[in-house]
């Protein structure tokens, strides 16, 4: 196999490594300086224009964190409903946040105004601002993984609601919430594929040579 260089191979491990994580929060404290690395490095990433169209709402309060779950749970239901025979059974058992048990939520948003009205590298793909926070959120993620801490995306809200609960504006869009926290471990299997729900296809069905 071809050398690959010590610092190429530390990424790699973290990129293999890294999870989604629902079960495994500790609830034990981030230390600031931590946080601010995984701040930091969520910053750093890419941006069309160079407009940095994110921002990062930290939320710790019990309620507001408690109101939130309770909003997923409703929304976990409904999805429930839609499912039958072993697809309902299969996903009965899967939890589908950590929201109470991590350390915090982090909600990271797109602010599609900023660097408007002419945003260098947007004219011709509107949504190329929100393809720069999903890479923030993608290098918070790789950061939080090697500094031992588990991130969660939680996926069942609606996008009106987070704005209610946080008073983001009506402009801005809440892109992902997050939970953020150290870990009892990271599993070596993706939930999703543990239960059974999906599995991953390998590199070479998604690789295309010259044209689709």
């Amino acid at each position: 196999m071809p050398h690959v260089p010590s610092a190429a191979a530390g990424l790699y491990e973290v990129v293999g490594r890294r999870r989604d994580v629902r079960g495994q929060f500790t609830g034990e404290p981030i230390a600031a300086g931590t946080l601010r690395r995984v701040l930091a490095a969520a910053h750093a990433a890419p941006s069309v224009g160079l407009t940095q169209p994110w921002d990062f709402v930290l939320v710790k309060g019990r309620e507001t964190k408690t109101a939130m779950h309770a909003h997923v749970s409703r929304e976990r239901e409904i999805f429930a409903d839609t499912l039958t025979g072993e697809r309902a059974a299969r996903f009965a058992g899967i939890k589908i946040d950590g929201i109470l048990e991590s350390t915090l939520s982090l909600v990271v948003t797109y602010d599609p105004a900023r660097g408007a009205p002419a945003v260098l590298g947007r004219n011709t793909i509107a949504d190329a601002g929100l393809y720069s926070v999903c890479l923030a959120i993608e290098n918070l993620w790789l950061a939080a993984t090697a500094e031992d801490l588990g991130v969660g995306w939680v996926s069942f809200y609606r996008e009106e609601f987070v704005r209610g609960l946080l008073g983001i504006p009506d402009s801005v869009r809440p892109v992902a919430w997050l939970c953020l926290g150290p870990v009892s471990h990271l599993e070596i299997t993706p939930d999703l594929e543990r239960h059974g729900w999906a599995a991953r296809r390998p590199l070479d069905a998604a690789v295309h040579h010259e044209r689709w």
